[in-house]
């Protein structure tokens, strides 16, 4: 299964979610890619250094366009909380996370919405049965 996550800028909780998908998910059963409807041309610092902390190196990664082509496939679209800017994709089945912007955020508060979207991450792959059982503490 395809899952894609979304917001405005994918920039912060879309990145966050689609890198902890992959981290824990099983690649045979699911995968993750995340994009923004205005996409930023960075990844926010301050993300950067809370997914670090975290273990995931987000260096590399740039804010990409939800495309048709993107989405092709797909079987979820999870958006962040930004309300009616939020990314829409006819026939696609979608579940929004109101979660808050990190932008501008302090480091203690891009934590927190980093653990809240790992919870959320690791709560959706348990539902799609698609945890590497190595990495899902539901399992445990």
């Amino acid at each position: 299964m395809k899952v894609i996550f979304a917001c405005v800028h994918n920039a912060g909780r879309s990145q966050m979610a689609a890198a902890f998908f992959n981290q824990l998910a099983d690649p045979a059963k699911a995968q993750a890619v995340s994009a923004g409807t205005q996409p930023a041309d960075k990844v926010h610092d301050c993300v950067l250094h809370a997914m670090r902390q975290a273990g995931i190196d987000l260096t590399d990664v740039k804010p990409q366009l939800l495309t048709e082509e993107l989405v092709t496939g797909a079987g979820l679209l999870v958006t962040m909380g930004c309300g009616e800017a939020c990314p829409y994709v006819p026939g696609l089945k979608r579940e929004d996370w109101p979660l808050p912007d990190p932008k501008g955020k302090s480091d203690e508060e891009v934590c927190q919405i980093r653990d809240e979207i790992k919870t959320r991450v690791l709560k959706l792959l348990h539902d799609l049965n698609a945890t590497n059982c190595c990495a899902d503490p539901l399992k445990a």
